[in-house]
């Protein structure tokens, strides 16, 4: 169920948690800044995992719209790569990054069978099975390493962008296109 209550809790919850930490983020603090009753939040959200369940499957809706944006709307599958590559340079490099939300909770969420845990492995499962399939489609010999290695330099690219925006741009051009033997553009 939707509704104006629900979308500002998640809101406000996406905008805190990703600018200061999820644990660091208390529940009478995003009931307080959304402007909505108690009973409201426990009734969207029964618990504050929950939130960062929706909080983290949005931020997945997202990526995965972009990414089929993308892919609908190129020709080839080194377009794609191009567009990925730039739309990850551009987020890393953009005023305001703190980093990849995913990464961020799963420093926060150290056991791997938390429910928290589990959605972000799922995401990264399918990001990573997303690049596999590019690697495929660009004629790459081994696209299963070729993803893993993509991946690694996304994650990387998260990290530097946020320690060191100046450089991660071009470097992860570079070493995308140098991945799946392509020159970069």
């Amino acid at each position: 169920m939707r509704s104006k209550p629900r979308e500002r809790l998640l809101e406000t919850a996406s905008e805190l948690f990703y600018a200061e930490g999820i644990h660091a983020v208390g529940v009478d603090r995003l009931i307080a800044e959304a402007k909505v009753p108690k009973a409201t939040f426990y009734r969207h959200f029964p618990s504050k995992d929950d939130l960062v369940l929706a909080y983290l499957r949005g931020r997945d809706a997202g990526i995965r719209a972009r990414l089929a944006a993308a892919s609908a709307g190129t020709g080839t599958p080194r377009q794609v790569l191009d567009l990925l590559v730039a739309g990850i340079s551009e987020e890393s490099c953009g005023p305001g990054f703190r980093g990849c939300p995913f990464i961020n909770a799963a420093a926060e969420y150290p056991d791997p069978e938390h429910a928290v845990r589990r959605l972000i492995d799922e995401h990264r499962t399918w990001f990573r099975e997303a690049l596999v399939s590019l690697a495929a489609a660009c004629g790459h010999p081994d696209p299963s390493t070729a993803a893993g290695t993509l991946v690694m330099l996304r994650d990387g690219a998260m990290v530097g962008g946020y320690l060191d925006r100046a450089a991660t741009s071009d470097a992860l051009a570079r070493a995308a296109h140098a991945v799946l033997g392509a020159p970069v553009r």
